[in-house]
């Protein structure tokens, strides 16, 4: 057969390439081995299997099912969009460059500056709970030099949603948070042409890239002031349910609550973001694919409550309105996950630019109603342009 996906971040096998034929044994084994339970096969390029999926049918049609997510999660706003946006823009911004700091403290003197890192994770709190449709969706905003420090602040942001979707106390939600701001402070000791390299790793490099784990260990337990909550996120967020993750192959309950919630912000954030090798999924599909994977790699009730925080449409996406429009999600009705307040920019039948407008589709007036989520590289539109307030 040939392998046209291998229905895992691009992170999580040793393969050269992400499409190649499987002709001897020992491929299926280094699958397994790697906790690869499924792959979409192209069946014009090797044996076909019976009631075959098109491939791109069968990619396309993973989506979350709004009936198996369960009750909304009611989450108050005590500042508007446009209020909180501004600070999220300043924010986003402050947040990268420090972790950028921080990144660089340590290959100068081994040494986490906790001092930079208390404040920062403060504010982002702040954000988030004054209303988290400001800065979320700027996290999703990456710049290719700067993906793995932005990688971090989106992650500390993702984390905070979920940790407050679970009604976790403040004390706790600051100390997942912080663990998950530093959950890839071991990169800082990777070599740049591995980090950065513009394509697949070989096996040995990705062996080196996955000893960030046991790096950032190392560099937070000689860091006054870090929590174990904070350490087991650094530690274990790479581990899976079914013991296929790494570095130590814990299963189930081995993996401690706060570093499956890492695991599943870490894997989201991954997946939604463009690479020079891997073009990010939209959200809506990426959380379909985190559902799926839950079945072996995280536990099913905390992807849906990560999906109920966040929404089934994430604000940031692009979605197709009945009305054959293209519309930016920009908040959520809490109570009405399927309903958010979008703003309406393209008339997909003219392929043209509208003059943008804002619609609450949970109004009992709009007509209008989402029919699935969109590809902004697949319609040439530009998302800093349209998701940044």
């Amino acid at each position: 057969m040939f392998i046209h996906d291998l229905d895992c971040g691009w992170m999580d096998h040793p393969f050269l390439r992400n499409q190649f034929a499987v002709n001897h044994v020992e491929i299926i084994q280094k699958l397994q081995q790697y906790g690869i339970r499924e792959v979409y096969i192209d069946a014009s390029r090797g044996l076909d299997v019976p009631d075959d999926l098109d491939i791109h049918d069968g990619r396309e049609g993973v989506e979350v099912e709004p009936d198996g997510i369960g009750q909304e999660i009611t989450v108050l706003k005590t500042a508007t969009l446009q209020e909180e946006m501004a600070r999220a823009r300043t924010l986003q911004k402050e947040a990268t460059q420090i972790v950028h700091n921080i990144f660089t403290d340590i290959r100068l003197s081994g040494q986490i500056k906790v001092e930079l890192v208390e404040p920062l994770v403060e504010q982002m709190i702040d954000s988030i709970f004054r209303n988290q449709d400001a800065l979320l969706p700027l996290c999703r905003l990456k710049d290719h030099d700067d993906y793995t420090f932005q990688h971090s602040v989106s992650t500390c942001a993702l984390m905070i949603a979920l940790a407050r979707g679970l009604d976790m106390p403040r004390d706790a939600i600051r100390e997942v948070a912080t663990g998950a701001l530093l959950h890839d402070v071991g990169k800082a000791v990777i070599p740049d042409e591995i980090l950065k390299k513009p394509g697949q790793l070989t096996e040995d490099e990705v062996v080196c890239m996955q000893s960030h784990v046991e790096q950032g260990v190392t560099l937070l337990q000689k860091t006054p002031g870090i929590g174990n909550i904070a350490l087991d996120i650094v530690s274990q967020h790479h581990e899976r349910i079914d013991g296929s993750g790494y570095p130590n192959k814990l299963k189930g309950d081995e993996i401690q609550l706060h570093s499956q919630m890492g695991g599943i912000v870490d894997v989201y954030d991954a997946i939604t973001s463009d690479r020079p090798y891997h073009k990010g999924m939209p959200p809506t599909r990426a959380l379909g694919k985190m559902l799926e994977w839950s079945q072996h790699h995280f536990k099913p009730e905390l992807v849906r409550t990560f999906i109920k925080a966040i929404g089934i449409y994430p604000s940031g996406t692009l979605v197709r309105l009945i009305s054959d429009r293209l519309a930016i999600v920009t908040e959520q009705n809490e109570e009405k996950s399927l309903l958010p307040v979008v703003r309406v920019i393209y008339n997909c039948k003219w392929q043209h630019y509208l003059e943008p407008e804002e619609i609450d589709l949970a109004k009992s007036r709009c007509q209008d109603h989402i029919v699935g989520h969109e590809s902004f590289e697949d319609w040439g539109i530009d998302p800093s342009r349209w998701c940044c307030g």
